[in-house]
């Protein structure tokens, strides 16, 4: 498949990089023309373990390249992921600048179908919007050029992000066409299909929040208990040894600090 990443942030490069590992002629995209040029020569700007041996032997395979130019990339990619940044706005909420950016682009220079996949952390009903601004710039143009728009949240962590993708626990998918549910399911058939959880997309964007916030309530609670514990003289490594030997609760993320 040929595939468009855009933004070669923590999300979206080790997500480039990895499914052209399995394949796949992948473009990532930035408009950092100097981080662009480091990649392009094999450097990483940061230390993500298998990385670099990856990106070096893709590179080496004429599987995967770099470029600032998205307008052209679309001329190829059937499948086009934004992994862009979505800072916290003073309100709280996110800013969907730069995921606004790239929709408008895909609707200006889009000449076939798409399937538009947001992987960057979004707020609920945000691939409504990517897919309002795609149609409107579609609109202008005054084409009919038929695309789907599909949620695929991130769930890696930092220094075992390669691993989390290509031994995911599970991958959340939100679509509502079956040609769109067919590329996902064709994009990860790397993996076991039980893996891959099909859903409507606002679910699937509600996930991605779900789980954070579940596992920043976990941590908050832990401490929280900590104080408790440290005034009540009671240890809370104690404490969490009886907790997390509960099958029903377990241990990960049930750490204070």
């Amino acid at each position: 498949m040929k595939l468009i990443v855009v933004g070669t942030g923590y999300v979206g490069l080790v997500t480039g990089v990895c499914l052209a590992k399995f394949g796949n002629d992948v473009v990532c995209i930035d408009t950092n023309e100097e981080k662009i040029e480091a990649l392009s020569r094999g450097e990483v700007p940061f230390y993500e373990p298998g990385l670099s041996e990856i990106i070096q032997n893709n590179l080496e395979a004429g599987r995967l390249s770099f470029s600032t130019d998205l307008a052209s990339a679309l001329d190829d990619g059937e499948m086009c992921f934004i992994t862009v940044g979505t800072p916290s706005l003073e309100g709280g909420g996110a800013d969907l600048a730069d995921v606004k950016t790239v929709a408008e682009t895909i609707g200006r220079r889009m000449k076939g179908y798409k399937l538009v996949v947001v992987k960057s952390t979004v707020p609920v009903g945000s691939c409504d919007f990517v897919r309002q601004t795609i149609a409107a710039e579609l609109e202008k143009r005054g084409e009919d050029i038929p695309f789907d728009v599909a949620s695929n949240p991130e769930f890696l962590r930092e220094g075992a992000a390669v691993r989390d993708f290509l031994e995911p626990d599970r991958v959340v998918a939100g679509t509502d066409s079956d040609r769109a549910a067919s590329l996902m399911k064709e994009l990860y058939s790397f993996l076991p299909p039980e893996k891959i959880l099909f859903m409507d997309i606002r679910s699937s964007e509600m996930a991605k929040y779900a789980a954070n916030a579940m596992l920043a309530t976990r941590i908050s609670f832990m401490n929280e208990l900590a104080a408790v514990c440290e005034r009540l003289g009671a240890y809370v490594e104690k404490v969490r040894l009886g907790m997390g030997s509960d099958s029903r609760i377990g241990y990960a993320f049930l750490n204070a600090g």
